[in-house]
């Protein structure tokens, strides 16, 4: 079964140990966006965001790193509770070198792409990956209108893996119940969603909606 990871981008961050509780009974991960301003426009959350949420929740937290040279920042996000690490193949100069320090600090590694990078630069490396995160929106803001040639890209994710189970496909940006299933039906393992489930009253019915074949 899909998983679902909500993204807390779109949480209330003044009330955010509530916004979680109210995900949480639903949620089999939470998706945390870190942005630096220079590999996307905007800025959000650091290290001292992260340990936050690790003291609110026992769930799996899952750091997306949208930031120039990633390397310097591993070693405080981990410590800070990421138990998954995803770094851009556009703001990697070597990325094998930094999945192996990942996956020294002990978390998952995950290697995001853009819309217009191709998937198929990840051929070579794709066996050290433990997830490939396909993003179906430019990154940067929440919010934003899925991509539709993102499922051209999760079905050849899909065949590179041969059959294989691994790397796990995760998929962000635009995820709603207007385009959920084509999503699962593409071969995505975990669905990131924000605004669809936080800004509504009821998230965890937000999620099993998403979660429902």
């Amino acid at each position: 079964m899909v998983r679902v990871a909500p993204s807390l981008l779109s949480a209330d961050f003044g009330n955010l140990r509530e916004a979680i509780q109210k995900v949480a009974p639903a949620a089999d991960l939470l998706h945390l966006d870190v942005m630096d301003g220079q590999f996307v426009p905007n800025i959000t959350m650091g290290a001292m965001i992260v340990e936050a949420v690790r003291k609110s929740t026992d769930l799996p937290l899952d750091v997306h790193m949208m930031i120039v040279e990633p390397d310097r920042c591993l070693s405080d996000f981990r410590h800070a509770g990421a138990d998954m690490l995803s770094v851009h193949v556009e703001a990697c100069t070597h990325l094998e070198r930094t999945i192996d320090r990942i996956h020294e600090l002990g978390a998952l590694a995950g290697a995001a792409i853009n819309p217009a990078t191709p998937v198929e630069q990840l051929v070579d490396i794709l066996g050290e990956l433990d997830y490939v995160l396909v993003m179906s929106v430019n990154p940067g803001f929440g919010g934003q209108k899925f991509w539709p040639r993102a499922i051209q890209k999760i079905e050849r994710t899909v065949a590179l893996r041969q059959g294989q189970q691994r790397p796990l496909i995760e998929v962000d940006g635009g995820v709603n119940e207007s385009t959920s299933q084509a999503i699962r039906r593409a071969g995505a393992d975990i669905l990131v969603a924000g605004s669809y489930v936080f800004d509504s009253e009821d998230p965890s019915e937000r999620i099993r909606i998403l979660r429902q074949e």
